[in-house]
């Protein structure tokens, strides 16, 4: 590739964009990708020269179409063998239930054997195949003629096919009027001659739908290649944003933190107070609330006698305290005194018992 063949800054990204968003699959390249590799954008836009939008070639793009034509038109004609089919095997059923619950007429009975014993010589013939090879002997020793000889009547045929045709279309025509009444639920209360004109634009009226779904499907994926162009964008956007903030953090967080502190510190002290403040009048709520003027009146005359009590108290340990400094004063002879008082008062009182009861046994 020649040296001119690579994109200056900021026309790869346009190039990318543009070729991207038609031919090819989204791409997340950013500008330093691209100028990283500046023949890449070139290689793209080449690319897209020699492809559609759908990303073949044209020739294989043009095969392609002709290949889903040939499709189509075939699946065209197989559907249509493929709906009579199945229309008459409905008729069949219908005439079977109708025979038993009603008598058939002549006329039914002669239109149902024809067509039953020509679709059963048609189905044998196609099994037999069209042809038979030299080498192999004929299914059961039967061959197509054989089979031709068991058609029915050709004056039974012709009538039978002038009826089928008419059946056919009537059973078609309900089909098409309950297919009408499924995609429009108020026509089911119309003529049959309007219902027959919208069941011959239903068919245009579903292509238009359809191609506004396919039209609808090519705006949403418009707008997911979009979203993912945006998504990758914003993506890297916020990963710059969260870098520089990470950065920011790191730089100021170690000036910041000191006062931070402080005027935590302040704030838990603060509250402490207020929270001792508030214990504080929670306790003298609790007070006023348990103290009236009568129970406090109360409590005062106790204390005011409790007090008189103990002056009385400490009085009499004061005299008590001084007589017992006097006695301490005598020293050991004040002992023995005590202890021959303590003495004699006990044999003083051992004898007043013993005559008491001297007493006692004289009365």
């Amino acid at each position: 590739m020649a040296a001119g063949d690579f994109c200056l800054p900021g026309e790869g990204m346009e190039i990318v964009q543009q070729v991207c968003s038609r031919q090819f699959p989204p791409c997340n390249l950013s500008e330093e990708d691209l100028l990283q590799n500046p023949y890449f954008s070139k290689l793209l836009l080449s690319l897209s020269k020699h492809v559609d939008e759908s990303g073949l070639s044209f020739f294989l793009a043009k095969e392609q179409a002709e290949a889903w034509k040939e499709v189509r038109l075939h699946k065209t004609t197989w559907l249509r063998f493929e709906i009579l089919q199945r229309v008459i095997q409905e008729l069949l059923v219908d005439y079977y239930l109708k025979n038993q619950d009603t008598n058939l007429t002549f006329e039914d009975k002669k239109f149902l054997e024809t067509l039953e014993h020509r679709l059963l010589v048609t189905e044998l013939t196609q099994i037999l195949g069209p042809t038979q090879e030299s080498e192999m002997p004929p299914l059961l020793g039967l061959e197509k003629a054989d089979l031709l000889e068991l058609m029915p009547p050709s004056e039974d045929f012709v009538w039978m096919r002038a009826r089928l045709q008419l059946e056919v279309e009537e059973q078609l025509k309900r089909k098409c009027f309950t297919l009408l009444c499924y995609y429009d639920p108020n026509s089911d209360a119309d003529s049959e001659t309007l219902k027959a004109a919208k069941v011959w634009k239903l068919a245009e009226v579903m292509v238009a739908e359809k191609q506004q779904c396919q039209d609808a499907q090519i705006q949403q994926k418009e707008q997911l290649v979009l979203l993912e162009k945006k998504s990758a964008t914003y993506s890297q956007v916020l990963l710059r944003c969260l870098t520089l903030l990470q950065r920011l953090l790191q730089e100021h967080r170690l000036q910041a933190q000191s006062e931070l502190d402080r005027i935590n510190a302040q704030y838990l002290e603060v509250k402490c107070s207020a929270m001792i403040l508030k214990l504080r009048m929670e306790e003298l709520k609790i007070v006023s609330d348990t103290y009236t003027a009568e129970k406090v009146e109360v409590h005062r005359l106790i204390r005011d006698r409790l007090e008189a009590d103990v002056r009385l108290q400490e009085q009499d340990l004061q005299k008590s305290r001084q007589v017992l400094n006097t006695y301490e004063v005598l020293g050991e002879e004040f002992d023995r005194l005590v202890k021959e008082y303590t003495q004699l008062k006990q044999a003083t009182e051992n004898k007043r018992w013993a005559l008491q009861e001297f007493s006692k046994a004289y009365h």
